[in-house]
């Protein structure tokens, strides 16, 4: 190799016993084969349960996203009260909790609880004993009725109304109008209230 103008010298190193440092991966198909064995075992262990937790359906944050309806963290304590469920009862049956969330909205709120009241429908818990079962677990027909796992799906994020004539009332219906006069008496409504009451005193002084 020629050395060619003022650049630095090549200090190459060739004597550093890569091939003991280098790392291979070479049991990534034994890796692979146990974890899935063991999430066998797991999911047996585990029996009848959801896949997942039960979330509550939540609006997205901001203008831009609240038009959307996705999942949220957990159910508010709130929630959970109104629909009968106790949080320590709640966690044991998969159903997801943030004490931290607070309802903001009735609707909101109604939807989860709704929501709530689907899932214990639907809700199938088998007793530790069956010989004796405690408060809340299934008995009868119930444990042999046929199980599903799959999540309850999210509601619609507004309901889509059917095509329709438009009305003689919405042709003639201006909103540029209606709006500048809405922002009109909503800024002048301390003026105006304030000039009434001084001509209410104004007439009173002259009936005196």
């Amino acid at each position: 190799m020629t050395i060619g103008h003022n650049n630095v010298l090549p200090g190459n190193h060739f004597r550093k016993d890569w091939q003991r440092r280098v790392k291979t991966w070479f049991d990534q198909p034994g890796r692979k084969l146990r974890r899935r064995n063991a999430r066998k075992t797991k999911a047996a262990t585990l029996g009848v349960r959801p896949l997942d937790l039960l979330r509550p359906a939540v609006r997205g944050q901001t203008v831009r996203y609240n038009i959307k309806v996705r999942e949220g963290r957990g159910f508010s304590l709130a929630e959970l009260k109104e629909a009968g469920v106790s949080r320590k009862v709640a966690r044991s049956v998969g159903i997801a909790v943030d004490h931290r969330r607070r309802n903001l909205s009735e609707e909101g709120k109604k939807l989860n609880v709704e929501r709530l009241a689907a899932y214990k429908s639907r809700l199938i818990v088998f007793p530790k004993k069956s010989s004796k079962p405690k408060k809340g677990d299934s008995t009868g027909e119930d444990l042999k009725a046929k199980t599903e796992r799959g999540p309850i799906a999210l509601p619609l994020a507004f309901v889509r109304e059917e095509p329709r004539a438009i009305t003689d009332e919405e042709r003639d219906f201006e909103a540029f109008r209606a709006l500048r006069v809405a922002r009109s008496d909503a800024r002048n409504a301390g003026k105006r209230k304030m000039r009434a009451q001084k001509k209410e005193e104004e007439e009173a002084a002259k009936k005196k």
